[in-house]
């Protein structure tokens, strides 16, 4: 990750802050108590609960230091600088799925904050390109593996 600006909406932030406080603060301890356990069963040659000790101690140091240069790169985004007319990173989108004819709602986010499961997608991925910067109305083809899906834009909260 370069030291480019990443665009958070408050509530993302928010959350970075809160994980990464909690991997300083309570997993870390609980890993180094892992190792220290792991240790005690002697010969760290043969010992998996030692090796799947270090193995979770290195991943969680990478989502630290990813944090971390996510957050100091971090530009809250404010209110007002979410539209209700255009679609972009802190709108609520209402869309058809205009093949099954479904209503979908998604908060368009950043990639730092990108969560599928809680509908919230990010504005780089597919559909996120491909509604950013329209306005209701918009009909949208969106390409995918399996084919092109296609979109009608019928709402922007901000």
């Amino acid at each position: 990750m370069n030291n480019t600006e990443i665009i958070l909406t408050p509530d993302g932030y928010k959350r970075l802050e809160e994980e990464l406080e909690s991997l300083r603060t309570v997993r870390r301890k609980e890993v180094a108590e892992r190792i220290k356990e792991a240790l005690s069963f002697g010969d760290i040659t043969e010992n998996s609960e030692y090796d799947d000790a270090k193995q979770e101690q290195a991943f969680m140091e990478g989502r630290i230091f990813y944090l971390e240069k996510t957050l100091r790169n971090a530009r809250v985004l404010e209110e007002d600088e979410i539209s209700a007319e255009k679609v972009g990173i802190g709108s609520i989108v209402l869309l058809r799925d205009l093949e099954y004819n479904e209503e979908l709602e998604y908060t368009i986010v950043s990639s730092a904050e990108a969560n599928p499961n809680d509908n919230k997608i990010s504005n780089t991925s597919p559909v996120g390109k491909a509604i950013s910067g329209q306005p209701v109305g918009s009909v949208v083809e969106v390409s995918v593996p399996a084919g092109t899906l296609k979109y009608e834009i019928l709402g922007i909260r901000a």
